[in-house]
């Protein structure tokens, strides 16, 4: 039997407590310690009274904990308690460094498992009652982020350029709230996907009680009409596309209507599922 304790890589969801998964919050009810993102909203924390609680969260321009040193610190966790959480915001694969973290668990042989949360472009859809797809008009979805390392030098963060136009119906920008009107205006002048009138929305503290929306098109972007609405203090979401435009065309995209549905066998009640 190993003395190493196992190491979780839970989804702490987009923001609102209730919507982590339940998986992640039975886990977090029996943790020993958890080390948690600087975004996770603190009532989310008493889902964990009897645990150790450790912040470990990077937030753009502020003072942050190393990845290598949130790395060790996992390590060290598992020599010495049996259920250790690490509690990421939205879903641990997604612009989440888990590869960097499995990757020191797997090197000193500590067992660990992944459950994952809702991300926030998910969460955004929702709020704005917009798919991100939409029959006709989208049928791709790019999520993006332009924030480079903090850890790493300058030189290396000019030779980590993100891709500039990404190609995809429906584009999601996570942590670009500096980068807006560049990336409005890169769009704009490249994106065969993307033009002037393209629908933008920004959400900022998705799913909480602070949440605020800011709604126009790439232009007004690109020209910084955003750059003022900004609040540093919260996470902002950049979503683009036609299939978030407010009036849309939900009519089928063929003349005939195929009635094989309704011309079918009807069940009776007995094997009706839901």
């Amino acid at each position: 039997m190993s003395l190493l304790g196992t190491v979780y890589l839970v989804g702490a969801g987009p923001g609102a407590t209730d919507l982590i998964t339940v998986r992640g919050a039975k886990l977090l009810a029996q943790a020993d310690i958890v080390f948690h993102d600087a975004l996770i909203d603190p009532a989310m924390l008493e889902l964990c009274p009897q645990a150790v609680k450790v912040a470990v969260g990077k937030r753009c321009g502020k003072l942050s904990s190393a990845q290598e040193f949130i790395n060790k610190r996992l390590v060290d966790a598992a020599q010495k308690y049996q259920t250790i959480v690490r509690l990421k915001g939205g879903d641990p694969m997604l612009f989440g460094r888990a590869d960097e973290e499995l990757s020191a668990l797997q090197a000193e042989g500590i067992s660990f498992e992944i459950v994952p949360g809702i991300t926030a472009a998910l969460a955004g859809a929702a709020s704005l009652q917009k798919s991100l797809t939409l029959r006709g008009i989208a049928r791709s979805v790019a999520f993006v982020t332009l924030a480079q390392a903090s850890e790493t030098s300058q030189n290396e963060q000019q030779a980590l350029q993100p891709i500039a136009n990404p190609s995809a119906d429906t584009l999601v920008y996570y942590m670009g709230r500096k980068d807006a009107a560049k990336i409005a205006q890169q769009l704009i002048a490249c994106s065969p996907n993307q033009g002037a009138n393209t629908p933008v929305h920004i959400l900022e503290a998705v799913s909480t009680a602070k949440e605020r929306h800011w709604e126009s098109n790439l232009e007004a972007l690109a020209q910084g009409k955003a750059d003022q609405w900004f609040d540093p203090s919260s996470p902002a979401l950049i979503l683009i596309g036609q299939a978030l435009s407010t009036k849309k065309n939900l009519e089928s995209t063929s003349s005939e209507i195929d009635n094989g549905l309704q011309n079918g066998l009807v069940l009776t009640n007995s094997r009706r599922r839901a």
